[in-house]
């Protein structure tokens, strides 16, 4: 089973290039904030934990991502390969995951980062202000917080799949078609 953590700054175009790759091998694309809303959204039990700590401003421990996770990965016991987006952002979060994995027989696979130039990241998350609703996509200064929190926070978990041999940084700029080219020599040779 292949497991590819796409990797990149908020407004990198993770979604839209996940998208693509779904398309193209038939992967299960994994995104946290999906996993959130769902199991919230049934009232799971892990979706009940969840909510008990963003209803007191807490963060929501490793342990119930990862169960959520979990489920996701259990409920495709045939799947050809995951598509990790939004998860790890942290070392513990990679070090789960690989033991998540490793109870599968199984291993991340390769992180692909997506570098885009900040200015880039900043006008594409302007841009889709323009048709997400979410209010944090419409402020300057919210957008370039949470490149701040992603470099300061989420990068070292490039270096931890590094060290395994298994990040790669691919350009994330130009078109759409010519990203999703970059991605595909990246993945073809895996399959």
């Amino acid at each position: 089973m292949i497991t590819l953590i796409l990797f990149g700054p908020p407004g990198s175009g993770k979604g839209t290039q996940a998208a693509r790759l779904v398309e193209k091998y038939g992967f299960i694309h994994i995104s946290t904030g999906d996993l959130f809303r769902y199991e919230m959204g049934n009232d799971t039990p892990l979706g009940l934990k969840a909510k008990e700590y963003i209803s007191k401003g807490e963060l929501v421990p490793d342990a119930i991502t990862v169960g959520m996770l979990e489920n996701k990965v259990n409920q495709h016991p045939d799947a050809k390969g995951f598509i990790l987006d939004g998860f790890p952002r942290t070392i513990a979060q990679s070090e789960a995951l690989d033991a998540l994995l490793s109870g599968k027989n199984s291993e991340v696979t390769k992180l692909i980062a997506l570098d885009v130039d900040e200015e880039e990241i900043v006008q594409r998350i302007l841009k889709r202000a323009e048709t997400s609703g979410r209010k944090d996509d419409s402020d300057e200064s919210i957008i370039r917080n949470r490149i701040e929190v992603y470099k300061s926070e989420t990068t070292a978990v490039f270096d931890y799949y590094a060290d395994k041999n298994k990040s790669k940084q691919i350009s994330g700029m130009g078109s759409i078609d010519e990203i999703t080219d970059r991605l595909f020599s990246e993945i073809d040779p895996l399959i």
